[in-house]
């Protein structure tokens, strides 16, 4: 069973938890409200869509950045704490101040598992739907690519035909084992083109030695030919960067046939390795929150804490979006990347807490 202050920490812990979500969400919301509506501005549909799509957008927006959330939700419990001077009341009773952060940390952890099994998966299905929705609208939604079980899959249509791609296996900017077919605007096949090596580092694509079948005639063309097409192997690689639409279900069944492919995925691979360290990430965040309280003065104003506590958060936003850049150039191991930042917050948390008895 829980202890009486244990019981009072939980409570307004989680009660300003909340709180402060609520009021990020709110935030969400307002501005991506506005971007929706200016998205949706010169396209004929009912007024509330753009609302409709800021709301089902937002979850995710919100769980990227609960850690922050975590950080400001301890700061606003220890200044209540200073301010009710219930920290020397506590004391008084024999407890220190490091059982209220364990209370804290253990708390954050429990929070943060709840998010990833459940909010985070509630949350990327919203996410994929709104992408869904959104594609429909965009002017580049007659052109698509996906990567299945079957290898890379692409849909184009340009100088009024329609082509259907897939390749077996994709390296740097070079796509293998590929057939392109090739139809009318009428969907009537036109050729099939057939490729071990095409170049696609560019919207003019370089095709090696083709084999080009028409009415059912297959002939070898030794000599290069090239195929315009709307895709280039960055853009190709853009489409599939938005790992966020997708449950953690999802992104390993990716991950598999991105490995078939011989697609890179060492960004699923970052991805899921941060979603499994985010639960330690937000406990982290909150005792280094609260050593940050202990050492400023105990009088300051609500809107110094505020001040301190954005600054702390983005300069830790930065750290991890610089290792995590490191990580998917491929200039450092994705494991240093996802850890070493954690690592070093861990260290000025463990520095911090040694003392913290003492304030």
């Amino acid at each position: 069973m829980f202890k009486t202050y244990e019981k009072y920490i939980i409570k307004s812990f989680l009660t300003k938890f909340i709180s402060i979500s609520v009021v990020f969400f709110s935030l969400i919301i307002v501005l991506g409200s506005l971007e929706e509506i200016s998205f949706f501005k010169n396209l004929n549909v009912n007024f509330l869509y753009p609302y409709f799509l800021t709301l089902i957008n937002a979850p995710i927006t919100l769980f990227e950045i609960f850690p922050f959330i975590f950080l400001l939700t301890t700061q606003f419990l220890f200044y209540d704490l200073f301010r009710k001077d219930e920290l020397n009341l506590l004391k008084t009773n024999g407890l220190k101040n490091t059982s209220v952060i364990k209370v804290i940390f253990f708390l954050a952890i429990l929070i943060g598992i709840f998010n990833i099994i459940i909010f985070y998966n509630f949350a990327a299905n919203l996410k994929f739907y709104y992408s869904n929705i959104k594609n429909n609208f965009s002017t580049d939604n007659k052109y698509l690519a996906m990567v299945t079980k079957s290898g890379l899959w692409i849909k184009d249509e340009i100088n009024d035909k329609k082509l259907i791609i897939n390749a077996e296996l994709i390296k740097d900017n070079i796509i293998s084992k590929t057939i392109i077919n090739e139809f009318n605007e009428n969907f009537d096949l036109i050729r099939i083109i057939q490729s071990e090596k095409i170049d696609i580092k560019n919207e003019n694509w370089i095709i090696y030695d083709p084999v080009i079948t028409k009415n059912n005639i297959s002939s070898t063309d030794n000599d290069l030919i090239t195929l315009k097409t709307h895709f280039n192997y960055e853009k190709i690689s853009n489409l599939f960067s938005n790992v966020s639409t997708l449950n953690i279900y999802k992104l390993v069944d990716l991950k598999k046939d991105y490995e078939r492919l011989g697609y890179s995925s060492d960004e699923i691979y970052i991805h899921l390795l941060k979603l499994s360290v985010t639960p330690v990430m937000c406990g982290i965040l909150s005792v280094l929150s609260a050593i940050i309280m202990f050492g400023l003065k105990r009088n300051s104003s609500i809107i110094f804490y505020i001040s301190i506590g954005f600054l702390v958060s983005v300069i830790i936003y930065y750290l991890m979006f610089f290792f995590s850049s490191l990580g998917n150039n491929g200039k450092i191991p994705i494991s240093v990347s996802v850890f070493f930042p954690i690592s070093i917050l861990s260290i000025f948390s463990i520095l911090g807490i040694m003392n913290v008895n003492e304030k």
